[in-house]
């Protein structure tokens, strides 16, 4: 048996993994993830993370974010939610709408669309949609020792 300390430790380490798609990549089809995930690439299709996304200089997403957290310096062709801080940086350049907690604008970033700020996202589910269109929760896989 688990403690629930042992319990937060696994969850923790789940959410502090990393993942990266590199410059040059081109990925389609829709990600999700409870760690972060860096973009340098290209990716179409839906992002998803427990935790924070940072798209790089020459990034190119055609899709919707939904995230934690969210670093922007690339392009965005969607909507995009985020719970608590979005930052757009000066090359980054935003086409479709935004909701998010807060949200720093540096000088030099393109946005075009409408912007909801201050508003309570609801909890970012993980899942999969089966093929009736029915969404089922992915939780996180228990850990036990052995």
């Amino acid at each position: 048996m688990l403690t629930s300390k042992e319990q937060k430790r696994a969850a923790d380490e789940i959410s502090n993994s990393s993942n990266t798609i590199g410059k040059g990549t081109y990925l389609e089809g829709n990600i999700e993830t409870y760690g972060n995930i860096r973009i340098e690439g290209k990716v179409t299709g839906n992002i998803k993370s427990k935790s924070k996304v940072a798209l790089g200089h020459q990034s190119h997403v055609q899709g919707n974010i939904i995230a934690q957290n969210a670093d922007i310096e690339g392009e965005v062709k969607g909507k995009i939610e985020i719970a608590e801080l979005l930052v757009l940086k000066a090359t980054a350049i935003i086409n479709g709408d935004i909701i998010t907690g807060k949200m720093v604008v540096e000088p030099g970033a393109v946005f075009n669309g409408s912007c909801k700020m201050g508003a309570a996202i609801k909890d970012i589910k993980i899942g999969a949609e089966n093929n009736n269109g029915v969404t089922r929760s992915i939780t996180q896989p228990e850990i036990k020792t052995v």
